[in-house]
């Protein structure tokens, strides 16, 4: 059988990601075995920091009876200039799967060609699947569907958005995203969702927060872009999640946030503790819908 990678939301039908909500709901009750990988191996690359992605993989893999190895750039061969294909070869003939957490998703795309192992995307600037799939997953578990939501985006155009629009595209809701001139999602990713599902994009938070089942944000200044904050905090000013805001949506509407958050900056801290938060749902989630996609790429 052919190895399967991860590296977009996109390489899932909407039936097969149903089908990880199940998996991973059981895991999450105790319902299914979880020694499910024992004896398997993920190697974990990480040239971005972490906290979310690298603690939930490495206590999923434990979980499931297997292992991880935390492979920073800065310590491994591919940090002094060894080519992305010759590590992605090596670490084939000694692990069962690469998570790699990077910059350019280039490098993504290269490390899953040369690697005989299924590879999945722990991030990059592009994408970031594994959160939206947790984000997903938490939708199910507060509101009981997605297809028939209304979905809104607040804030920068990034690696979020972009995967929010790939959900959007395999799953059917509408998606709304308010994002300032010259901070909106990649032209190609947006043109490709819009094509399959009601994608709006505005400059205005209030016209997509109005009604909406989901308020997401996420800071304004990501890990690289450090240089540009004092432009990114003029630019998205009056793009702040506060209860105002939170206030126009639908009654049961719930907030989430894929943290850090910058309390203050793109959430007040009264909607980040607040009722219509599950923030720390989310979370929690990383962990159970990353076994499920653990048992079905390496089991």
């Amino acid at each position: 059988m052919p190895k399967q990678d991860f590296l977009a939301l996109t390489d899932l039908s909407k039936d097969e990601i149903l089908e990880l909500f199940g998996t991973a709901a059981g895991l999450k009750s105790g319902e299914r075995r979880s020694n499910l990988l024992a004896g398997r191996t993920l190697a974990m690359i990480f040239a971005k920091s972490s906290t979310r992605t690298r603690v939930s993989f490495e206590v999923g893999m434990y979980q499931l009876g297997g292992h991880a190895l935390f492979l920073s750039t800065a310590d491994i061969q591919l940090g002094r200039g060894e080519p992305i294909k010759d590590t992605a070869r090596v670490l084939s003939r000694y692990v069962d799967g690469i998570m790699i957490r990077t910059y350019e998703h280039s490098s993504v795309v290269e490390l899953a060609a040369h690697a005989s192992v299924p590879v999945i995307n722990g991030l990059t600037d592009l994408l970031h699947p594994c959160q939206v799939l947790a984000d997903l997953f938490t939708m199910y578990e507060a509101l009981g569907s997605v297809e028939d939501r209304v979905v809104a985006w607040v804030g920068d155009g990034n690696n979020m958005a972009n995967s929010w629009l790939n959900a959007a595209a395999i799953l059917g809701f509408e998606l709304r995203l308010a994002c300032p001139d010259g901070y909106r999602p990649d032209c190609a990713v947006f043109k490709a969702a819009s094509a399959k599902t009601r994608i709006t994009i505005t400059e205005d938070p209030d016209e997509a927060v109005r009604g909406a089942h989901v308020v997401n944000t996420d800071v304004w200044t990501s890990m690289g872009q450090e240089s540009e904050s004092d432009a990114r905090a003029l630019a998205f000013r009056g793009y702040t999640i506060d209860e105002a805001r939170m206030r126009l949506a639908h009654d049961d509407a719930i907030f989430l946030h894929c943290l850090p958050a910058h309390r203050g900056e793109e959430v007040e801290d009264e909607v980040l503790e607040g009722p219509h938060s599950r923030v720390f749902d989310q979370v929690e989630n990383r962990l159970h819908v990353q076994k499920a996609l653990l048992v079905r790429l390496l089991q």
